[in-house]
């Protein structure tokens, strides 16, 4: 299998990249929603925290300055796939997975990539497997990945980019209709310490992911899920701004999440700029 570390050139369609657009009507339209399940909040942003750690105004507050603008987008779960479409048909190798990388979420990574830079912003994408031929260890295969390429590309921003694997529910689809367009709703996972292992960083991580989903909130309110702070670290540590994003579950399809990634980039271009 070969691995690669750097996006190809930019086609012509690439080139011409469609940006998001603000001052859109925003609705969630999720069939058979998940009942959303938080315990905290800083202004609209919403956090469901399954530590034990009692979060202060000032852990919430997200006071940080982005100085080091490079991002780095990997994908511990690169074969994670979603429901299958008309214009994105695809072979299943398992149960929402796929070898063939143009279908999973290593396809929606491509797309936040080239969003990005449209922006002017250096991203570096990764879009090795890590989860094939063997589940187990992905997250160790992902965390040699990582620290190997931030020896040459240093990175704050650090994304491993994941679908929601929220049980077996193959309905279960959080959208949210931005303009006239669906997109497929997204999670933040923030690690911790709670679990026991060196994770001295872990409030940045959180106060980005509440600083991008503040912004978020204000420009296209439902794109995102409430943060999930969780007791594992998920390689977290790696950065200051490191985080797990999950975009959609497995009831969405391949576009309803490429979509979202305009949004996203544009959300984060917002708080960086």
């Amino acid at each position: 299998i070969e691995e690669s570390t750097e996006e190809p050139e930019k086609t012509e369609e690439e080139q011409n990249v469609e940006l998001a657009e603000t001052e859109q009507e925003t609705q969630v339209i999720t069939n058979n929603p998940v009942a959303e399940n938080y315990n905290a909040q800083y202004g609209n942003v919403k956090i469901k925290n399954q530590t034990d750690y009692q979060l202060t105004q000032e852990m919430l507050t997200p006071d940080i300055t982005i100085e080091n603008k490079n991002i780095l987008i990997f994908h511990t779960h690169s074969c994670e796939s979603y429901t299958a479409s008309e214009q994105y048909p695809y072979t299943p190798t398992g149960n929402f997975r796929t070898t063939d990388l143009n279908f999973t979420v290593t396809r929606v990574g491509t797309e936040l990539t080239t969003q990005l830079q449209q922006y002017g912003y250096n991203v570096i994408h990764d879009t090795s497997y890590h989860d094939y031929p063997s589940y187990n260890g992905s997250y160790t295969n992902s965390l040699k990945t990582v620290e190997s390429l931030l020896q040459t590309n240093q990175s704050d921003i650090i994304i491993d980019l994941h679908r929601d694997a929220i049980g077996s529910r193959s309905d279960y689809a959080p959208t949210v209709k931005i303009g006239d367009e669906e997109c497929a709703q997204i999670m933040f996972v923030i690690g911790t310490n709670a679990g026991g292992l060196y994770h001295p960083n872990w409030n940045q991580n959180l106060k980005f992911a509440i600083k991008v989903q503040a912004k978020a909130e204000e420009m296209y309110p439902g794109l995102f899920k409430p943060i999930m702070l969780t007791e594992s670290r998920y390689n977290q540590h790696t950065g200051k701004y490191a985080n797990i994003i999950e975009v959609g579950a497995t009831g969405n399809t391949l576009e309803q999440c490429l979509t979202s990634m305009k949004y996203l980039a544009k959300v984060m271009d917002e708080i960086m700029k």
